[in-house]
């Protein structure tokens, strides 16, 4: 194993043994990917308009949980050598109020974990999404397929354009298509128009270009191609504005177009939380920009799918 880049002793220390487990967690995001995994479940629910099968259910708890997994671990594989020099630069120092460094910010790059640890671990979880998105539907197989590819393709656009910020957005929104698919091999192709819209938007305004946002100096040092690189933090912080704004609009459509026949109110609802977290963020990083104002938008707007999910969950169980 490499050696760490910095805090070797009390980092090693504190993730021995079983514990190491923490380590491979750190790698996949754990806690970010476990509130991503309510972006498919929603989508299910939203054009099921109710629960599918406990077959369905248990398998696609299963396979959403290892594709995360496994896509979060391929993000740090293909990014290894730029996340080893952002690690030199200091661009990984603990903070507190950054949910994807609940545990360690991408292990492999400090040194706590070897390149082949991350690689395994990504292939095997790659594995059972893999079989589990075939059982599902065929389909949901192609996607997870196209997505990890897309994955790969993000990565190594880092210095090439800023144009990668795209590709990130279909791939955050490719787990919700394959949970359609999942619970419905012909679902309307309007639906799902809207809903890669809806959660594309949302990626791009609520957590790629604010996540990037952060990351400013490092990436300006390195030569990265992201949205507040190419365009500054005016610029940047209108193109929050009007992607999430755009996000909320399409997100009243799509529970328009569900079959679960969501009441005005229930629609209102969802809008509301849509205000909550994601505009009035979006409208304090607009008018005061500030990385650490970028942070909380980018943490408050994870916490949006999860949220819709809770609303529509009580609505089918209990309206």
């Amino acid at each position: 194993m490499e050696k760490p880049l910095r805090n070797s002793l009390s980092i090693s220390g504190a993730f021995s043994g079983f514990s190491r487990l923490k380590l491979f967690g750190a790698l996949s995001r754990t806690p970010h990917g476990l509130i991503d995994m309510s972006a498919p479940m929603l989508a299910a629910l939203v054009w099921h308009g109710g629960f599918p099968s406990w077959r369905v259910i248990l398998l696609g708890l299963i396979t959403v949980f290892a594709g995360y997994t496994a896509v979060y671990a391929l993000n740090d594989v293909v990014d290894y050598r730029e996340d080893r020099e952002k690690a030199r630069l200091g661009a990984f120092e603990p903070s507190g109020s950054d949910l994807d460094a609940v545990l360690i910010r991408h292990p492999m790059a400090q040194g706590f974990l070897s390149f082949n640890e991350g690689l395994i671990w990504a292939m095997a979880w790659g594995a059972v999404a893999f079989i589990g998105a075939y059982l599902l539907n065929p389909v949901c197989m192609l996607i997870f397929v196209i997505a990890s590819a897309l994955e790969v393709i993000y990565c190594l656009m880092l210095r090439v354009s800023y144009l990668r910020v795209l590709v990130s957005g279909a791939v955050k929104s490719a787990g919700a298509l394959a949970a359609v698919f999942a619970v419905d091999p012909s679902p309307s192709p309007l639906f799902l128009v809207v809903l890669f819209a809806w959660l594309f938007l949302w990626e791009i305004g609520g957590q790629n270009v604010p996540n990037d946002w952060t990351d400013l100096d490092a990436d300006r040092r390195q030569g990265a191609r992201t949205i507040p690189v190419a365009f500054g933090a005016k610029a940047s912080a209108r193109i929050i504005l009007a992607t999430l704004s755009g996000a909320i609009a399409l997100n009243a459509a799509l529970m328009a177009l569900s079959p679960a026949g969501f009441s005005g109110a229930v629609i209102a609802m969802a809008a509301g939380v849509g205000l909550c977290l994601l505009l009035i963020p979006a409208l304090r990083l607009h008018f005061r920009p500030a990385p650490a104002r970028a942070m909380a938008l980018f943490n408050s707007a994870s916490y949006y799918p999860l949220t819709l999910f809770i609303l529509v969950l009580i609505n089918i169980l209990f309206l």
